[in-house]
C-alpha cells in the first residue's frame, strides 16, 4: 500500500497549481509559511540508523499534540481549503501512534505499531 500524502504536500500542490485562484494560493502560502515560521522540521522520520538510513523510505508519520492548538486550529484552516478543491484529508486520532523518533513541544513524530491507523 503506497503512503498518503500529507495536508502539506497537498498545500503545496494546490499552491503551486497555475489554475488555483490567486487569493486561495495567497491564503495556502500564508499559512504554510506561518508553519515555516512555528513548527520545527524533524531532523528523522525513521528508526533506523543503519548505513543510507537517510536513502530509504521514511516509515514515521508526524502527529500534532493535543496542546498544540493554535497549530491544530491552522491545520484545520488548511484542511477546509483543500477539500475545497477537491482534495480528500482525513483526520486520525490515535492514543497508541507507536515507536516516538522524534518530539518538540508541539508535534511527535511516531514510527506507527502495526495497529497503529495509518
Amino acid at each position: 500500500m503506497a503512503a498518503r500524502k500529507g495536508f502539506f504536500q497537498a498545500a503545496a500542490e494546490l499552491a503551486n497549481n497555475p489554475l488555483t485562484d490567486v487569493f486561495v494560493t495567497r491564503r495556502v502560502n500564508t499559512i504554510r509559511l506561518w508553519f515555516g515560521d512555528h513548527l520545527e522540521l524533524p531532523d528523522r522520520f525513521s528508526r533506523t540508523s543503519s548505513k543510507g538510513y537517510y536513502l530509504k523510505e521514511t516509515k514515521g508519520l508526524s502527529w500534532f499534540k493535543p496542546s498544540a492548538t493554535e497549530h491544530i486550529s491552522k491545520a484545520f484552516e488548511l484542511k477546509s481549503i483543500l477539500e475545497e478543491y477537491g482534495y480528500g484529508i482525513e483526520v486520525l486520532k490515535e492514543n497508541r501512534i507507536g515507536y516516538i523518533i522524534y518530539e518538540d513541544t508541539h508535534q511527535v513524530v511516531a514510527e506507527p505499531f502495526a495497529d497503529t491507523v495509518k
